[in-house]
């Protein structure tokens, strides 16, 4: 035994085991930590080794108790229908009893709204336009005042393995859109996984409030659809202006082309001392389609 004190293996809980949340859960338990997780679902699905599901639905009266001497915490869950944050209102009260080091939200970049397509950051006024970002921005800031040591990280389009156009492109269902002027910002998951962990391995004291998690690339969707069918050596579909489709969108889609923005990641990538694995999407598309057909050849 040294005299430097032996240090716990973290105890980690995911609220929310979606996408981005167990790729975040399995980093940490490649790195020794016991994970919790938790679904919808009063039945959770067969644990992956190392981590373990609880079951969490506010709507049916699943609440669950959680584990002692949990130290890290991500919260992945959206903002309900009626706009609250389920665990905000059901598990604050119990985290706020927890050892906790960490605790990471993932927010979005619509709290920034639409700023005409000029360049947004950490310091920029939040005007969000859109009722499901203006309920994210609610969330966010009720975390960061409930006096845990929490981390707020503002997340535009999140792509990765099963995220990305190509099996549209296959399909013959994606759509090739132009509005003028309009760019989207986005970022590959396994970024948000790196940003997290590069965050909280930083000292409390170096941990900035908010957090923008993007890649360097704002662009057109035309240009990330002309990428992936390159790849795919597939033609792209027919060519359509944005005021020709919006009659045929839904509500929900049109809404993804109201905000206009290009967010910033200076303060991840420069301050912070962040490299991105994926820069742009073209790096990450071409990774996200290799591990897909990884995969593919597994099953």
């Amino acid at each position: 035994m040294t005299d430097q004190a032996v240090k716990s293996a973290p105890r980690v809980l995911v609220i929310g085991g979606g996408y981005s949340g167990q790729r975040f859960a399995q980093a940490m338990v490649d790195q020794g930590a016991e994970v919790w997780l938790t679904q919808r679902s009063a039945r959770p699905e067969a644990p992956r080794k190392g981590m373990q599901w609880l079951a969490f639905d506010a709507s049916q009266d699943l609440i669950p108790a959680l584990p002692e001497q949990i130290s890290h915490v991500l919260v992945t869950i959206p903002p309900n229908r009626d706009g609250r944050d389920d665990a905000l209102e059901h598990l604050l009260d119990a985290l706020s009893r927890q050892p906790l080091q960490w605790l990471g939200y993932l927010s979005t970049t619509g709290v920034y709204g639409d700023s005409a397509g000029a360049w947004v950051s950490e310091g920029s006024p939040t005007a969000a336009t859109l009722p499901r970002s203006r309920a994210r921005l609610k969330a966010e800031e009720a975390w960061l005042s409930s006096g845990l040591p929490v981390q707020s990280f503002r997340l535009p389009a999140i792509y990765g393995p099963g995220r990305c156009p190509f099996d549209q492109l296959r399909q013959g269902t994606a759509r090739l859109v132009h509005k003028p002027g309009q760019v989207f910002c986005r970022i590959h998951v396994e970024d948000i996984v790196g940003a997290l962990l590069h965050c909280m391995a930083l000292a409390a004291h170096e941990r900035p409030a908010v957090v923008n998690v993007s890649d360097d690339v704002p662009c057109p969707s035309s240009e990330t659809l002309g990428f992936a069918a390159h790849l795919l050596n597939l033609k792209l579909p027919v060519y359509r202006r944005f005021e020709d489709i919006a009659p045929e969108l839904s509500p929900m889609a049109l809404s993804f082309w109201e905000d206009n923005r290009r967010v910033s990641n200076t303060l991840l990538c420069q301050r912070l001392g962040y490299e991105l694995r994926y820069p742009s999407y073209r790096e990450g598309f071409a990774a996200s389609l290799m591990e897909e057909q990884a995969s593919q050849k597994k099953a």
